[in-house]
């Protein structure tokens, strides 16, 4: 199944990597906070948006940035993806 979303937003994954503490002991994904780093799995058409024309700054396979809270998280085909806005992306990851 394919996501399209519509308007400003955006389809992301979230990237997990593991964290090591200082005494060398891995933490798992359950053991820490939620990630803020993600991959652009699908971008919308921008256009306007709220009386505003919205320009799409992001493309897919980006790694950005998001807002701790931001978005809607779905389930599909058992893989987990946030959609949210553009304005919910803090900066691109390079």
């Amino acid at each position: 199944m394919n996501i399209k979303p519509l308007a400003d937003r955006v389809v992301v994954k979230m990237l997990e990597a593991e964290e090591t503490t200082k005494s060398g002991i891995v933490l798992p994904g359950s053991a820490k906070e939620k990630p803020q780093v993600a991959e652009i799995m699908a971008v919308g058409p921008g256009g306007i948006v709220d009386g505003k024309d919205v320009i799409m700054e992001v493309e897919v396979g980006d790694h950005v940035l998001i807002s701790k809270y931001a978005g809607t998280e779905v389930k599909i085909d058992n893989v987990e993806y946030t959609i949210l806005r553009q304005s919910d992306i803090l900066a691109i990851v390079e």
